[in-house]
């Protein structure tokens, strides 16, 4: 079979890296072409397009990329129709890759969508389109197959890939000597990858340390940034970088502060304590408010359906109140009440296996439109 995949985000690199490594174990001729990254490359295939050129972020951003963006749809149409593929595999990144869903859907290509477009956040209304350009959605949040019901949609919950990631990952014993690190409890900083989570987040966060002081801080560093470039915001501070190895630093931290996104919900599986901060351009963040009609914006909280984790949005991101919260979950009630719901969390989320239940469902997908 061929195969065509579209992933705009390092995220999606790494959840479609995963699936073609399992669509090669049902199909040992496969032949992937994609729109990716590194990670998808190291699995074989043809690279057309790397994320790196097509991830903007915010509506604002989006606005001043546009020529771009289009740039991109036009040459990701023309490749699909090149290739011809026997289905079309759409990773996330809804803003470009329903546009591509419902043009592939139009020259008769079959289309499977893993991880769905946040559609229960804004204009639901988007599922009646996306039942006529989606032939098979495979969902990764649990309460998406209860939403996608009401709108008369039958989709399938395959499990989270961060199941996946996080059952493989093996502790570097050597993490804290390897990084100088002390015997302090760790609390760990996950300020984002973008250049304007860091530079919106990185210094509300680092204010909170002379609160701290029997605590060591070490950031999440992004590799795509320069420890030249950390430097410019922690300046005099003592405080560790960590670059590409998020996962064994969760493995010690005690507490952390978090952007909010993906790593919120890796950060609650990790079972630590944490608090959740964001803040976006005022133009943006005016226009999602208006927008987006759900209760919370961290992974953690949306699954649960009630707050488990504070999140501390716009100006509520404020030094003072980040210091409240770590306070609580660092030494105070808020720690013990926070893991019993990260357990709870877990029992929601099920069994590791993503990739492998996703594969298997879109084997079958064709296997029953080749019968047709």
């Amino acid at each position: 079979m061929k195969y065509y995949l579209v992933a705009g985000e390092a995220s999606g690199d790494l959840h479609g890296a995963n699936l073609i490594k399992a669509l090669k174990v049902a199909d040992q001729n496969a032949d992937f072409r994609f729109f990716g990254g590194d990670k998808m490359l190291a699995e074989g295939g043809m690279l057309v397009k790397h994320y790196a050129d097509m991830a903007f972020m915010g509506f604002t951003e989006v606005l001043m990329n546009l020529r771009t963006i289009f740039k991109n749809l036009r040459q990701c149409k023309a490749d699909i129709l090149g290739y011809q593929p026997d289905v079309l595999i759409l990773i996330d990144f809804p803003g470009f890759n329903l546009k591509i869903a419902e043009f592939a859907k139009q020259h008769g290509i079959k289309v499977c969508y893993y991880i769905s477009p946040k559609v229960w956040a804004w204009n639901q209304k988007r599922v009646l389109k996306i039942k006529k350009i989606v032939d098979r959605m495979f969902c990764i949040l649990p309460f998406e197959v209860d939403f996608y019901k009401t709108w008369g949609m039958k989709v399938d919950y395959v499990g989270n890939p961060l199941l996946d990631e996080i059952s493989k990952f093996k502790p570097d014993h050597s993490f804290k000597e390897r990084n100088q690190l002390t015997n302090k409890p760790i609390i760990a900083l996950l300020p984002g990858s973008r250049k304007q989570e860091i530079e919106r987040l990185l210094l509300p966060m680092l204010s909170v340390m002379p609160q701290f002081k029997d605590y060591q801080f070490v950031i999440a560093a992004a590799p795509t940034f320069s420890k030249e470039y950390y430097q410019t915001f922690i300046k005099d501070k003592t405080v560790s970088l960590v670059f590409s190895d998020t996962y064994n630093l969760l493995n010690v931290a005690h507490a952390a502060v978090v952007a909010s996104g993906t790593a919120t919900l890796e950060t609650a599986l990790f079972k630590v304590p944490q608090v959740v901060v964001y803040k976006g351009g005022s133009i943006s963040i005016a226009i999602a408010r208006l927008l987006v009609k759900i209760k919370f914006i961290s992974l953690v909280n949306l699954i649960m359906d009630k707050k488990v984790v504070t999140e501390l949005i716009q100006e509520e991101c404020s030094t003072a109140n980040i210091i409240r919260e770590l306070k609580d979950i660092v030494e105070g009630e808020g720690r013990v009440d926070m893991l019993n719901n990260y357990n709870d969390l877990l029992l929601k989320m099920g069994s590791a296996g993503a990739s492998e239940k996703t594969a298997e469902l879109i084997g079958l997908f064709l296997a029953e439109n080749k019968k047709i």
